[in-house]
């Protein structure tokens, strides 16, 4: 609310107070002459009102500034109308009481505006109709009572019209803005009230003198109050400033207000009723003001059903809207109290969850307090729950007995190891939630990887396993390559230099022949025969030690048995060892199995004479349903059966390729030997082996 600036607000008093001084001195100085003292009131009075007037127009108080300008504008208004009674007593004879004095009405019709304005601005809208009302009754109540109190005995039209003038003016002067104190009793309504009802009550006064022609402006309790008023209204305005927040109409203001109009009204009645016939009223008259006043309580009666029932209606709906309001809180009671049972229900089923969860789960507030945890983490760390809760988390880590120095840094590092009971390394991981509480907390979910940690690590043994395998199968395919190209060499050249040479020999030889025999020379061509055929006979021999290298034709004619028997036999007598061959064959077998096993035996001897330095060779051969068990035992030096991928890398291929052989074959191969004590070798081979495994002849 913008307000007056502090300097104009000064000046304004100050011309009051001065305005007031002056009011005063003149009023005193005045002398008492009939004639001269009427027209110098009145001069004070119009001055005393423009003055009020002009205050009040300069104003700017926010919502007080149209009420304030409309009453300026009445006192202006009301100082015309006096300057020109002022003005009219200068130049013709003395005014009297008559027709002119309805102009006196010209000011009510600008309070009437600042009031509605009062009322607006001041008056909660549903109690506006109810406070006009009351104030409307109220003014026709003191109108009529005031009419027959100014009305003289004997009157004429034209002091009837100065009657209705001074009784409207006071009335509403005495009962408007009243009512609205009554209403909102703040100090500036309350003071602009008293000055109402002051100014009515002397206006009231004057028009009883004016109408009787007695008025001489001597009385200063006329006088006075209607210079002073307008000053007095603009003091208010400018030194009562309205509250920003003004306090609720009072319960008892409505039946004051309403008490005070009723008996405003019977006391109207009485009045007219007693006074009218001394008065002079006729029955007409009387009847008049009566139904005028009845009116006006019947007016009021059917605002005051109106509002009842306007009340009542409001009560009803406010009764409806209330059980609407207790059937929806109830709905609501029953909402919440199904959502809390549902909340129950989540609370034990999450702390269920809570405790029974498989990794440790660990809740720390911002100073790294353990607030609480569940079993699972009590379990790693073989403490109770009493125990653990309440701790910081480094106090909890330097008091475990085997924790490394990771586990103090466990929520934000996120590994850790802690030692068993009985000895084994309990690998830990967390991962770290926080949670958007006041005070913030987090929460630590703990997990024991101990297992994936040692799949990790079978994982990782196999794969070197698996490397190193594919590294000897590579070496193992390279160096059985060589070998074959070798042997194909070898093979090639054995036949070159020998039954290739022999064949192309005799083949020459039998040309001599031929030419022999035709020259007649048969003898000699007898002769050339016969050494050709004794040089085709050792070819022939040569080709069968050649194939019989390649595949023995005893395992080819008579099986594997006898076979391993002329092979054991053979290498005994060529290396001076004692050997022995141990086991049957209840059934036959697929030509392949006894190849792969007499190859087994073959590469096995074979290694045994380069290396093994052995006294004695025993081969033993079992047979079940399923398999062929095929064993070379030796009591020579022996070796460290760690070493076979080095002999391997060392280009000694015989027992990687015996594996070899045997794993193509689906079976199993296992070396058994020790420096010192001689070596085993077991080859075990599924008798239902697929038909189409060939291995390489070496």
């Amino acid at each position: 609310m913008r307000g007056t600036p502090h300097p104009r607000r000064r000046a304004a008093s100050v011309a009051l107070g001065l305005t007031a001084l002056v009011i005063l001195g003149a009023y005193l100085g005045v002398p008492d002459d009939p004639a001269r003292r009427p027209l110098v009131v009145n001069l004070i009075d119009a001055v005393a009102w423009f003055m009020g007037g002009v205050v009040l127009l300069a104003m700017r108080e926010g919502k007080a500034a149209r009420s304030s300008r409309a009453v300026g504008i009445a006192l202006l208004t009301g100082s015309g109308v006096i300057g020109l009674v002022f003005v009219s007593g200068l130049t013709g004879p003395k005014m009297t009481p008559g027709y002119p004095d309805l102009l006196f009405l010209l000011p009510l019709v600008a309070l009437g505006a600042g009031f509605a304005s009062e009322i607006r601005h001041h008056v909660p809208s549903g109690d506006r109709r109810e406070l006009a009302t009351d104030a409307a009754l109220i003014v026709s109540a003191l109108m009529a009572a005031g009419y027959v109190l100014i009305r003289p005995d004997t009157i004429r039209g034209d002091i009837s019209a100065s009657a209705v003038t001074f009784s409207l003016v006071s009335a509403f002067l005495i009962a408007t803005y009243p009512a609205l104190a009554i209403w909102v009793p703040t100090r500036a309504h309350v003071a602009r009230a008293v000055v109402f009802a002051g100014l009515g009550a002397a206006v009231l006064t004057f028009g009883w003198q004016w109408t009787r022609m007695s008025h001489a402006a001597t009385n200063p309790a006329v006088e006075l109050p209607i210079a002073l008023s307008p000053l007095a209204l603009a003091a208010t305005y400018l030194v009562l400033r309205p509250a920003k927040d003004l306090p609720r109409p009072s319960r008892f203001a409505r039946p004051i207000l309403t008490s005070v109009a009723v008996i405003a009204a019977c006391a109207a009645l009485l009045i007219t009723g007693v006074l009218g016939d001394r008065q002079g009223l006729t029955g007409l008259q009387t009847s008049m003001f009566i139904g005028v006043l009845a009116l006006a309580v019947a007016v009021r009666i059917i605002a005051n059903q109106i509002t009842i029932t306007q009340a009542s209606e409001s009560v009803r709906k406010a009764l409806l809207q209330k059980e609407e309001a207790l059937a929806d809180m109830d709905a609501a009671l029953d909402r919440v109290r199904e959502a809390n049972e549902t909340l129950k229900v989540s609370e034990e089923h999450l702390r269920l969850v809570f405790d029974t969860a498989v990794d440790g789960i660990v809740e720390l507030d911002a100073n790294d307090i353990i607030v609480r945890t569940n079993e699972a983490f009590c379990q790693m760390v073989h403490l109770d729950r009493p125990t653990i809760e309440g701790q910081r988390w480094q106090t909890l880590a330097a008091s475990l007995d085997g924790a490394d120095a990771r586990f103090a840094d466990l929520p934000s590092a996120g590994q850790a190891q802690l030692e068993r009971t009985d000895g084994t390394p309990l690998y830990l991981e967390s991962r770290v939630s926080d949670i958007p509480t006041v005070p913030p907390r987090r929460l630590v979910l703990i997990r024991d990887v101990t297992p994936g940690k040692a799949a990790d690590q079978t994982i990782r043994s196999l794969l070197k396993f698996l490397q190193e395998k594919d590294e000897d199968r590579t070496s193992l395919l390279r160096r059985t390559n060589s070998a074959i190209e070798s042997e194909r060499n070898r093979i090639a050249r054995d036949l070159h230099d020998g039954p290739v040479q022999g064949v192309s020999a005799a083949s020459l030889s039998l040309e001599a022949a031929l030419l022999m025999i035709g020259a007649g020379d048969v003898d000699r061509g007898v002769d050339v025969l016969s050494k050709v055929r004794k040089e085709l006979a050792d070819e022939a021999d040569a080709l069968r030690a050649l194939m019989s290298g390649l595949r023995p034709p005893v395992l080819e004619e008579r099986g594997l048995m006898p076979a391993l028997r002329e092979a054991v036999t053979r290498f005994g007598i060529e290396q001076g060892v004692e050997t022995d061959l141990a086991g049957t064959l209840p059934r036959p077998l697929s030509a392949d199995l006894e190849t792969l096993a007499y190859r087994v035996v073959q590469e096995a001897l074979t290694n045994a004479a380069k290396h093994a330095r052995a006294g004695n060779v025993t081969v033993s051969v079992e047979t079940t349903a399923t398999s062929l068990r095929v064993e070379i035992e030796d009591d020579g030096r022996g070796f460290d059966s760690a070493m076979t991928r080095e002999f391997l890398r060392q280009g000694r291929v015989g027992l990687a390729s015996m594996r070899e052989r045997v794993e193509l074959a689906n079976g199993t191969f296992v070396i058994r030997s020790n420096p010192g004590r001689g070596t085993s070798i077991v080859a075990t081979l599924p008798v239902d082996a697929p038909a189409d495994v060939r291995v390489p002849a070496r």
